[in-house]
């Protein structure tokens, strides 16, 4: 049996990365990319935990946050897809053109 706290070093190494990700890069496929990167940290840290505790919650609440970024990520590249077509670039900063 793995420790429960090589789980939750390894979600803090992933979360710290997409952390890292999401500050020092202009790209924004690569900042949704970091953030899914800390949404699985997250979601590896729920169920070491409910692992831990014997109950299923985790791996339900799991189950609930992979549906939102599913979502997240159809909205996402969306938005990306009109920024390249009106833009013909992607940078991180052309999003605040894109206001009215």
């Amino acid at each position: 049996m793995i420790p429960e706290a090589w789980y939750t070093g390894l979600a803090a190494v992933l979360f710290t990365i997409g952390v890292v990700g999401v500050v020092v890069r202009r790209n924004p496929l690569v900042v949704f990319m970091s953030i899914e990167l800390m949404l699985n940290a997250a979601n590896l840290t729920l169920v070491a935990f409910g692992r831990r505790h014997g109950s299923m919650e985790g791996q339900a609440l799991v189950f609930f946050v992979m549906a939102v970024a599913a979502a997240e990520v159809a909205v996402g590249l969306a938005i990306i897809v009109a920024i390249f077509r009106l833009r013909r670039r992607l940078s991180v900063d052309d999003l605040s053109l894109m206001r009215w």
